[in-house]
């Protein structure tokens, strides 16, 4: 039976950018960076010890090799116990930052990568 979300595969188009954005302005953690033959994977996390933790893949690599597998970005939705101070972080570092919008669920805003993928985040209290 399934008991947890592991991992999560983003494909971008330059992993080093990508992964430059996750650590510098998001505060992410490399956790692992691999290469096996033509793939290079960068595992990154909010914490070392995250449960679960976003993979890096180059889009056009897992192209060749899996023509047929959905290349898009999944809906992200990230949970912040620091809500107001993550969002100020992402505007003080020249992230594109959407507004504060008041959900039934809780405050939440969006912000983009480099590459104009939009990530939401939720405060938890």
């Amino acid at each position: 039976m399934i008991r947890k979300l592991g991992q999560v595969m983003l494909y971008v188009n330059d992993q080093e950018k990508a992964v430059t954005f996750w650590q510098e302005k998001v505060g992410f953690h490399v956790v692992a960076d691999e290469t096996a033959g033509p793939m290079r994977w960068i595992e990154i996390a909010p914490t070392k010890d995250s449960e679960t933790s976003l993979v890096l893949h180059n889009k056009k690599a897992v192209a060749r090799m899996s023509p047929d597998l959905h290349l898009g970005t999944p809906s992200l939705l990230f949970y912040s116990d620091r809500f107001e101070q993550l969002r100020r972080h992402l505007m003080d570092h020249q992230v594109t930052v959407g507004e504060i919008v008041d959900m039934p669920s809780g405050r939440t805003f969006n912000f983009a990568d480099e590459e104009d993928n939009y990530f939401a985040v939720m405060e938890m209290k």
